[in-house]
């Protein structure tokens, strides 16, 4: 169960890691188009992981090893950003989160199953 304090960190890191995604980091990301899904971090606020849905990029491998490539540029920017907030950036760990995908195909095959009845 993760703390109020946890929640509310998470939710910070989550906005500014997707606004940074977005404004300073999409041009190195092959112009990807990357939602953060989820943000799970430790009780001690020092690791994060973070879940992220890519989109207008057909190559997804690609995009997620640049930015596993350029996690400590990430950080840093992150501290940039949230430093006067937390006392500690946290470290990244990036995941590829491919729910929305599985949801479509679950829908997609539940509409071919509607339709043969």
């Amino acid at each position: 169960m993760e703390s109020t304090r946890q929640l509310k960190v998470a939710r910070l890191l989550q906005k500014e890691m997707g606004e940074m995604f977005q404004r300073e980091l999409s041009h190195q990301l092959f112009g990807a188009f990357i939602a953060v899904t989820k943000i799970r971090i430790s009780p001690d606020l020092s690791h994060a992981k973070a879940y992220l849905s890519i989109f207008g990029n057909s190559n997804k491998i690609l995009v997620m090893d640049k930015i596993k490539e350029i996690s400590k540029e990430i950080r840093g920017k992150m501290g940039g950003r949230i430093g006067k907030q937390l006392r500690i950036v946290p470290t990244f760990e990036f995941f590829l989160d491919d729910s929305a995908e599985y949801a479509a195909h679950i829908e997609e095959l539940l509409k071919k199953s509607n339709s043969q009845k």
